[in-house]
């Protein structure tokens, strides 16, 4: 009954969360909406923050469970926005509230998962010292992420996925232009 408890309240929760600002949203809302009671509440989670940092760590936790290797750059990338798009309005409502650095810190934790899972395996058996290997898993993870929050902070108005394809094959067009 515990578990079912709590998923009851998470799942309210972040259909309440897609639907409006999370400034909006009460424990009284999530409660009535459950058919529970505040005790309830409050034997799962302490505060709104802590059920807002369960959600996005189980997102996270989800998606690399789901993606225990990556074939391409694109693939990267395209893995990190699948993460937001699931619940896209819900995660602009954290991403522009007071617990935005929760998604920020796990949304970093997500670009370096795949970033590293990736290239560790492009680059197995191959000569790159684990220093230059640890610089590019942290060059790319900050770009991973800077895309995404770019795109957050223009109101995920644009193709994000369709830029950085575009960006990618600009960067394989340079590359094998220097190549030659």
């Amino acid at each position: 009954m515990a578990n079912f408890t709590r998923r009851a309240i998470k799942e309210t929760f972040l259909k309440l969360l897609n639907q409006r600002p999370l400034n909006q949203i009460t424990v009284k809302d999530i409660v009535e909406e459950c058919g529970i009671n505040r005790n309830s509440f409050y034997y799962h989670f302490e505060d709104l923050p802590a059920l807002v940092e369960e959600i996005v760590d189980e997102q996270v936790l989800a998606l690399i469970k789901n993606h225990p290797t990556i074939s391409s750059v694109e693939e990267c990338f395209e893995t990190v926005v699948e993460l937001v798009m699931e619940n896209k309005q819900a995660v602009y409502h954290i991403y522009n509230s007071l617990s935005r650095d929760v998604f920020e810190r796990h949304l970093m934790e997500a670009c370096r998962y795949i970033v590293d899972t990736y290239l560790r395996a492009e680059f197995a058996g191959k000569s790159l010292a684990e220093e230059d290997l640890n610089v590019l898993i942290r060059f790319h993870k900050c770009e991973c992420f800077g895309a995404v929050i770019d795109w957050l902070n223009s109101g995920m108005k644009h193709d994000i996925t369709g830029y950085f394809r575009r960006v990618c094959a600009m960067q394989k067009g340079w590359m094998e232009q220097l190549g030659r």
